[in-house]
């Protein structure tokens, strides 16, 4: 693994374009959008940790998405909803969660695909929707031109047409090329190479018309199962056999290394739900499961390779926004197939990582998906666009992913519509990004809330209360000092506490507001 290497270049190039920056000023934001409007490609990942990719202080390779991070800028600071659904939901609308109560794609809200066409942007999707499939809730209801994909949650990657196991409910998902439903798959097929392949195709097609597009890929990789290819888990063999506490100190040291993490920030200890590596009985079994979470991660990075490569072949590279991210933290559920007889990888099994890789992929925050500490909720952010944003920079701004939609819009040249269909819509919630890739900071501070299953959490400026679904009492922590929630100061600031617990409610009572 060539990781130390490129950690060293990684920090050299920062250097150097913080030099460049400072000589010759940043870029305004009129700057940024004088010329021609730029194509966005979206690329969405699930289930990955905060930590998996080499640019982040993992040991997987991702020669692609470590390129992409030295071509452009990554965030340290970016939130999403801790959960699949909840995630898409805000990332194609601007807007919080179910609003009105259990609404994820209402009436009364816009799609980025709906908003984008309306102001010219082809669009076109590949990959996985979950946001539902009926009428009129599928992405060809709400706004793309071409999609190809899983409207549920997850599949078989080698064969999509089989039904999930008995102990998942026998039921057989939903895969769709536009309005067709698809039932047979080739004998090479892989959800993964799919995907990217198809996105590859429509941004071919696109790009041979005058207008900009948008171009949303959402994986399923690496969510459950775990299924890959038996070369490509080979590449990982031995490599966590010394287990997941070991890991997560190897990837804690790179992040640090890499400016990513304050050292100041304690490494959480062990999490409840993780056994100690020391007392496993079946180690070779269980870095077989991380080894094969890793190949995913690995081939899902080569298929971005070869869209970014289309991007270059069609002469589009530098007129193209690409942003990279994850839904949630890594994935703690555990299955009745995770015993030690059923080897992950193939198509006969289906298995989850476990707690214990979840613990490492999240390094170096607390919890899991669906928790709302910061291993539920801190995602990986990448962003390039050639020209408009400094190679080699990091941002430690907060955001969240109802970001996008007004950054996407803005770099459009487009405003959010007040209605949309004839119908008053929700105004959007977020803030557009575009400062922070001109090395501005965004306007004024904000606040964050989340809730997910009983779990509620708020962020205001560095402070953070977060309580968990588990636990009667809310938890506080200062995100500058302590971002991996290791000292909570609610006993010292029971007036902050009131306060912040107090927003909450208020903002949980608008969002369940019919």
């Amino acid at each position: 693994m060539q990781q130390t290497q490129w950690v060293v270049s990684a920090n050299r190039s920062i250097l150097w374009s913080l030099v460049v920056m400072l000589c010759c000023g940043c870029l305004s934001p009129q700057q940024v959008f004088s010329g021609t409007r730029p194509n966005i490609v979206l690329i969405l990942c699930d289930d990955m940790g905060w930590s998996d990719l080499g640019c982040y202080g993992g040991e997987v390779q991702t020669p692609y998405l470590n390129q992409l991070a030295h071509e452009g800028l990554r965030f340290t600071h970016c939130y999403n909803n801790a959960k699949c659904t909840t995630t898409r939901a805000s990332l194609m609308t601007g807007l919080y969660p179910r609003q009105g109560g259990d609404h994820l794609l209402g009436e009364a809200m816009v799609t980025m695909a709906e908003a984008l066409k309306k102001v010219g942007y082809q669009t076109a999707m590949s990959g996985k929707w979950h946001l539902g499939g009926q009428f009129p809730l599928r992405p060809v209801d709400r706004g793309f031109d071409h999609f190809y994909g899983l409207l549920d949650g997850a599949c078989h990657y080698f064969d999509p047409s089989k039904p999930d196991p008995d102990f998942k409910g026998n039921r057989v998902r939903v895969f769709v090329d536009g309005e067709e439903p698809v039932i047979t798959f080739p004998s090479d097929f892989y959800t993964t190479d799919a995907f990217a392949e198809r996105a590859c195709q429509q941004i071919r097609q696109m790009a041979e018309l005058e207008a900009p597009f948008f171009m949303h890929l959402a994986f399923t990789a690496p969510h459950y199962p775990l299924h890959a290819f038996p070369e490509d888990v080979q590449d990982y063999q031995g490599v966590y056999k010394e287990g997941w506490e070991s890991l997560r100190l190897k990837r804690h040291q790179r992040q640090i290394s890499m400016g990513l993490v304050d050292p100041g920030w304690r490494l959480p200890e062990r999490d409840p739900e993780v056994e100690p590596w020391e007392d496993q009985t079946h180690a070779s079994w269980q870095s077989q499961r991380m080894a094969t979470y890793a190949a995913m991660i690995d081939r899902m990075d080569r298929g971005i390779g070869k869209v970014l490569q289309t991007l270059t072949e069609t002469g589009l590279e530098q007129d193209t926004l690409v942003v990279f991210l994850s839904d949630n933290g890594g994935c703690a559920e555990v299955y009745s197939q995770d015993l030690p007889e059923h080897q992950p990888g193939s198509g006969d099994s289906y298995m989850t990582c476990g707690p214990g890789w979840a613990f490492a992929q999240n390094t170096p925050f607390r919890r899991f998906k669906t928790w709302l500490h910061e291993g539920g909720i801190a995602t990986p952010m990448i962003v390039r666009w050639p020209t408009q944003i400094a190679p080699n920079t990091v941002s430690s701004q907060v955001c969240h992913i109802i970001d996008l939609m007004p950054t996407f819009l803005e770099v459009a040249q487009g405003t959010y519509p007040t209605q949309y269909r004839g119908r008053p819509i929700i105004p959007c919630e977020g803030v557009s990004l575009t400062p922070i890739f001109s090395g501005q900071s965004l306007p004024g501070s904000r606040v964050l809330w989340w809730e997910y299953r009983g779990s509620r959490a708020v962020r205001e400026g560095p402070w953070k209360l977060v309580r968990d679904r588990k636990r009667p009492d809310w938890e506080l922590y200062h995100m500058e000092h302590d971002r991996t929630e290791t000292n909570d100061l609610a006993k010292q600031y029971p007036e902050k506490v009131t306060q912040m617990a107090k927003s909450w409610q208020g903002w949980h009572t608008r969002m369940e507001s019919p």
